[in-house]
């Protein structure tokens, strides 16, 4: 039965790049999702396995993440109309470009008022938090006479685009990583923080108002912190809440390191002063601690948070 060939297309999905633009002290953030499908000429390639028609797609790759660095990325909508003007354009077996975007917002962290043990509040303008994907979580168990409540959150999204470094490592024979000075440190919080509320002749925390303000003294520690490591970050994190809300006793952090590598854009003549980055989702470090308050017991299971 003979056969022939219908619609087709190729291209890379999913391109995830990171554009961070310094104005400054004051950082701005542009995230992408970038997925390219270009159509054309291509019967040969199908039906005999002729490549001479066929741009690569890591080609289309390198092009998201040079576009990046050449024209910036004032919209999602400009970038991609610079990216489907320019496949149609300078190939020409291509006659249609499909660019698909997904962009995730970020807002500025508040920082606090007073100024932090290590930067100060005034000095940060380069904390972010994920827009619109954080979930609130609690657990209750009672037994008849005692109460345990442990409150928290997941999948809180959260990017310093500097002052984090890593250096100073142990390396041994399979160590490839380089010394960073100057990295992007982001996180998908997942915490759980357990109450020192415990039976009913004690006054009840007002849940709604801790819960507020837990999350705030977190994030302020998030962005306030010079980071040398995740782990540092984390017990900064947990300790903010300790010494913030009394009502408070034990908090547990997993932080996944939301590995964020610069783009090599030196094959194309571009300089990438920091500025265009690749998004990793897999895989990632994980970064996992309880802080306590001093005479504390450490309750809250150490796979609650786990991810």
């Amino acid at each position: 039965m003979a056969t022939i060939l219908g619609q087709n297309q190729y291209g890379k999905a999913e391109n995830r790049v990171v554009k961070i633009t310094r104005d400054g002290d004051t950082h701005h953030i542009k995230d992408l999702n970038v997925s390219v499908a270009l159509s054309g000429d291509m019967d040969d390639v199908h039906y005999s396995g002729s490549n001479a028609n066929v741009l690569p797609t890591d080609t289309t790759k390198n092009t998201v993440y040079a576009f990046a660095k050449e024209y910036g990325i004032e919209s999602a909508e400009q970038f991609g109309i610079h990216l489907a003007r320019w496949f149609v354009n300078s190939q020409e077996p291509i006659q249609r470009a499909r660019i698909r975007i997904e962009e995730y917002a970020w807002d500025r962290i508040a920082t606090s008022d007073a100024n932090s043990k290590f930067i100060g509040s005034d000095e940060v303008n380069h904390s972010f938090v994920r827009k619109g994907m954080e979930t609130r979580v609690v657990q209750i168990t009672y037994d008849g006479q005692n109460w345990e409540v442990i409150s928290g959150l997941k999948d809180l999204i959260v990017m310093n685009s500097t002052n984090s470094e890593f250096w100073g490592y142990v390396k041994d024979k399979y160590t490839t990583l380089q010394e960073a000075y100057d990295r992007i440190l982001a996180t998908q919080v997942s915490g759980r923080w357990r109450f020192n509320w415990s039976d009913d002749e004690q006054r009840m925390p007002n849940w709604e108002k801790s819960y507020a303000e837990t999350r705030k003294h977190m994030l302020q520690a998030f962005a306030e912190t010079y980071s040398l490591s995740l782990q540092q970050t984390l017990y900064q994190m947990g300790s903010r809440i300790i010494n913030h809300r009394s009502e408070i006793d034990e908090v547990r952090f997993s932080l996944p390191n939301k590995h964020h590598f610069l783009v090599d854009l030196e094959p194309f003549g571009l300089k990438n002063d920091n500025e265009v980055y690749f998004a990793a989702d897999r895989p990632y470090g994980l970064i996992e601690a309880t802080v306590l308050r001093d005479g504390a017991d450490a309750r809250i299971p150490v796979d609650m948070t786990n991810l």
